[in-house]
């Protein structure tokens, strides 16, 4: 299937079912709060508002101005964009609309229905829709905290750590050693950090051909690993050494102030490097007391939490089944979502669940990869029904045109959000 801006803003489902109505009491129109202004978020806050054509009062919470996509970051990191080509505002989601506060959220009574800013005021709401992203796992990478984080950036989280860690590589040595710690399972964006690496190496190539890459993986195998491996061999042939769980690649250890990273008890002295650790819900959803262990269980029809019907999380910090983390699981999830609460505050009709993704990824100049699969709501999670990928050997033609298909893919992926 290939998509660009009009095909993936016209999808929709066809068949439709009755909600049942919940009004809003003495205050009014009901209101819908959204926290986090990402893929997620931003398309519900969007969605309800321009679906809901004023009968429902949106607020989204957001604490910062712009909006860097992780989801083409990399390229970034490659030279293939500038950090502006990955930057949004909210002014037209704004003028939609939506009330939106550049504030961080710090706490949820559930209870009373509110949402606490860190500016000392709170927000009521009848439906809160959390989709903050993912935080760290506090010790998972021995050694390294977020104090660390400016010696060996993480930039998972796009933005002024992506602008830290291309400034770093572009200091490298000659012939220098970059470093990567992959994260576990599960975490955003399943094949971004082979990406990255695919990136680096790019970089590397142009600009500092004898520079090495180290990475040190918990895991035996990664998203799409035939498709980089081979890219790897065609494009950066000797530059990468992965070093997966049979290797050791789990048993690691950094000192960011010596710039050491210790794997399977050998210890080698980096240039940079770039610590993903394990990931959780963002603090949030925590703190909204509706996660279990790291993660938020939702139901798959309308992406409500298990523990409380009138909160909904979406993306990367929800336990939903099969959907891999990623921006356009979100995006997807956030139109399933938009729908239900719209339903469930003003009677509309509701559309059956249906859900669908595509990662894809770029491993040297118009050498594009995706993977991809269409889902279901059952009872228990999101469930996979049919995915393809893609494959080995494939002609020069055929990847330039994935790497094309992404292109429109961003183009309307981010007007989904932002307008």
């Amino acid at each position: 299937m290939t998509l660009d801006r009009r095909t993936f803003m016209g999808t929709a489902a066809a068949a439709t079912i009755a909600a049942p109505s919940v009004f809003a009491g003495a205050h009014g129109k009901p209101r819908v709060v959204v926290v986090g202004g990402g893929a997620g978020g931003a398309t519900a806050a969007r969605y309800v508002a321009k679906d809901s054509k004023g009968a429902i009062d949106v607020t989204l919470i957001e604490p910062t101005r712009s909006y860097y996509t992780c989801f083409f970051s990399n390229l970034y990191l490659g030279g293939f964009k500038e950090v502006e080509d990955i930057g949004h505002s909210y002014g037209k989601i704004a003028a939609a609309g939506v009330n939106v506060v550049h504030d961080w959220a710090v706490g949820v009574d559930r209870d009373n229905k509110t949402v606490s800013l860190a500016g000392g005021s709170s927000v009521p709401y009848d439906k809160l829709i959390l989709s903050p992203g993912i935080d760290f796992v506090d010790g998972a990478v021995d050694g390294w905290d977020l104090s660390s984080q400016n010696a060996m950036p993480h930039s998972y989280k796009a933005g002024s750590q992506t602008e830290l860690l291309k400034a770093q590589l572009a200091s490298m040595p000659t012939g220098g050693v970059f470093a990567m710690v992959a994260p576990p399972n599960p975490y955003r964006c399943p094949p971004g950090p082979y990406e990255r690496v695919s990136m680096i190496a790019h970089h590397f190539k142009m600009n500092n051909p004898t520079a090495k890459i180290i990475v040190a993986d918990p895991k035996p195998k990664f998203s799409k690993m035939g498709l980089f491996q081979e890219g790897w061999a065609n494009h950066y042939d000797g530059m990468i050494d992965w070093i997966g769980k049979d290797f050791g690649g789990g048993e690691v250890s950094v000192d960011p102030g010596a710039m050491t990273v210790t794997i399977d008890g050998e210890t080698t002295k980096v240039d940079v490097c770039n610590v993903i650790p394990a990931m959780k819900a963002g603090g949030i959803a925590h703190q909204a007391g509706v996660t279990e262990g790291n993660w938020a269980p939702v139901n798959a029809a309308d992406m409500s939490s298990k523990v409380d019907p009138d909160i909904h999380v979406l993306g990367d910090s929800s336990q939903q089944g099969d959907m891999p983390k990623s921006g356009f699981s979100a995006n997807s999830q956030a139109k399933v979502c938009a729908n239900a609460v719209r339903g469930a505050l003003t009677g509309s009709k509701v559309f059956p669940a249906k859900f669908s993704n595509t990662c894809w990824s770029l491993v040297a100049t118009n050498d594009g990869i995706k993977v991809g699969a269409t889902y279901e709501a059952t009872e228990e999670k999101i469930a996979k029904i049919e995915g393809f990928v893609s494959k080995t050997g494939e002609s020069a033609e055929l990847r330039k045109a994935t790497y094309e298909e992404s292109e429109g893919w961003y183009s309307g992926i981010t007007a989904d959000m932002f307008g």
